[in-house]
């Protein structure tokens, strides 16, 4: 498996996590887990944009073209409505 593959697979691990992490958290009653989960959250989006940033510089991510200005009031209109 080459450094591009792994890279991306962790990436898409993380992001499921991420997506678990917030579940528990909005669901956890007792403050101190919901603490404890939110602190792990913390640490993992952390790691995940570090790794975000290495993938980018090594051309393994290209993210979207950037919104221009009309599209995003048309975003915000819409939202707004």
């Amino acid at each position: 498996m080459d450094e591009k593959t792994m890279v991306n697979d962790i990436l898409a691990g993380v992001k499921s996590d991420l997506t678990a992490y917030q579940t528990a958290i909005s669901e956890a009653e007792n403050m101190q887990l919901r603490q404890t989960f939110q602190q792990i959250r913390n640490n993992d989006e952390s790691f995940q944009y570090e790794l975000f940033k290495i993938a980018q510089t090594k051309g393994y991510y290209k993210p979207a073209a950037q919104a221009t200005v009309t599209e995003i009031q048309t975003v915000k209109n819409d939202l707004q409505s």
